[in-house]
């Protein structure tokens, strides 16, 4: 076994480099799918039946290519990789085997999988590494290609056309047909996820690998400085209880919907601003006593000053959501005469990734995943009415958080992803009731 790091690199060559062809082209052609995991395999094996391998590089040069790795040493050697080299008989001859996200299999302790781009493979290949690169092998869009420096420079310029990035197409609905449910309760969960899932363009109903197991180690830690099961367990409770959202804005949404409930009709934003002042001012500031180690303490409540700046932070924050209702309805995203009633589905559809999230990166088993997507579907029922709903609370969750009023990208990449999942045939929104039993 070659094992190697990610250190150093290999230049692709300046000379010019024969056709790229793949290995067995006068052998019997390889059996029709039954059910194809998913478009890329499709593109994969349409370029493959009619030789056309230009096309057939052009498709693996915009996916993530995932490679086995025993997860013991991948933990060992941070920042590196190890090539494990396959024996395929189909060419009578060691290779590097890599596959499509769609082909991998259900997720093991050990081993994991790591993912690369064209691009990385034709830039780090070393003399000393086998001789062929297998794409997807013993499947029927197995390809095998040279590995020689010329190969690798067609490889290059293939990975150059799609920018040297591995990244799918961003607000792109992407979806397993076999290897992730489409119907049933997971399905149902895994959907209150697709608005992150479309906007990075990855599957909305893949619950297995992600971007691989050392990248989405590094994102977990990046984004929500998650490096230990415990932590994500923790994270993925508080999601999932809504709890990990500004309380305050809960708050103020609850005293509009109640207003809403005992009056009916539409709640003018002044009264809404009074209603949710004599709330403020009706807690009466108390002190509090507390057992502590260092004895039994008292603990005041919030001065007077403290109390006029929270109501005064309340009524900004009603402006703000009744300016970003307004701009949901002009886009569309929120309907006419309707508002917002709860910004939990923006930590629900968090949590329903986040269970994605942990599986990769081996913080949780497949049935715990499976667990807290459930989970994410049913909370998500009992706050709301409708795919569409949802997918409004989730906006001004966003927003809130991020967009700061700019109707930047924050705002645009959710809105996109709305509409995307609110006509797109194949929206698990359109097939999929949001509620069990609304079939």
């Amino acid at each position: 076994m070659w094992k190697r790091g990610a250190a150093g690199q290999v230049a692709a060559p300046a000379e010019a480099a024969p056709t790229a062809t793949a290995a067995g082209d006068g052998a019997a052609a390889a059996p029709v799918w039954r059910e194809v995991p998913s478009d890329v395999e499709r593109r994969l094996f349409e370029a493959k039946s009619r030789m056309d391998w230009a096309a057939y590089m052009d498709v693996l040069a915009g996916e993530s290519l995932y490679h086995a790795a025993p997860r013991d040493w991948l933990d060992a050697h941070p920042g590196s990789v190890t090539l494990t080299p396959v024996w395929r008989p189909e060419i009578q001859s060691w290779c590097i085997p890599v596959y499509t996200e769609a082909m991998l299999p259900v997720p093991l302790d050990t081993p994991v999988f790591f993912s690369q781009s064209l691009d990385w493979y034709a830039r780090r290949w070393e003399a000393t590494d086998p001789p062929w690169l297998a794409v997807n092998p013993g499947s029927p869009c197995e390809a095998y290609f040279p590995a020689g420096p010329g190969y690798r420079a067609l490889w290059q310029q293939h990975a150059d056309r799609a920018d040297n990035s591995c990244s799918h197409a961003h607000q792109t609905l992407r979806t397993l047909w076999i290897g992730g449910p489409r119907t049933g309760d997971v399905a149902r969960g895994l959907a209150c996820g697709a608005l992150m899932c479309v906007k990075n363009g990855t599957y909305w109903n893949a619950l297995g690998h992600g971007h691989g197991y050392t990248d989405e180690r590094r994102l977990l830690d990046r984004w929500w400085g998650v490096t230990t099961r415990e932590k994500w367990q923790r994270y993925q409770e508080e999601l999932l209880t809504g709890e990990m959202s500004s309380p305050v804005w809960e708050f103020v949404l609850g005293v509009r919907h109640s207003l809403a409930q005992d009056f009916g009709g539409q709640v003018e934003t002044v009264h809404w601003r009074q209603a949710a002042e004599r709330v403020l001012r009706s807690r009466v500031p108390t002190a509090r006593v507390e057992l502590t180690p260092d004895g039994v303490t008292r603990t005041e409540g919030p001065s007077e000053e403290e109390r006029e700046a929270q109501i005064e932070g309340v009524k900004r924050l009603i402006g703000r959501i009744t300016r970003y209702e307004a701009r949901f309805r002009a886009d569309g995203l929120l309907p006419e005469g309707r508002f917002v009633r709860s910004v939990a589905a923006w930590d629900y559809g968090r949590g329903s990734n986040m269970a994605r999230f942990g599986l990769a990166a081996r913080f949780c088993t497949l049935e715990e995943a499976e667990a807290a997507v459930l989970r994410a579907g049913r909370v998500s029922a009992v706050a709301y009415r409708s795919w569409e709903d949802f997918s409004a609370g989730y906006a001004l969750g966003r927003c809130l958080h991020f967009d700061d009023e700019e109707f930047g990208p924050w705002y645009e990449e959710t809105l996109t992803s709305h509409r995307i999942l609110t006509t797109d045939p194949e929206s698990p929104w359109l097939t999929i009731p949001f509620r069990p039993g609304d079939d």
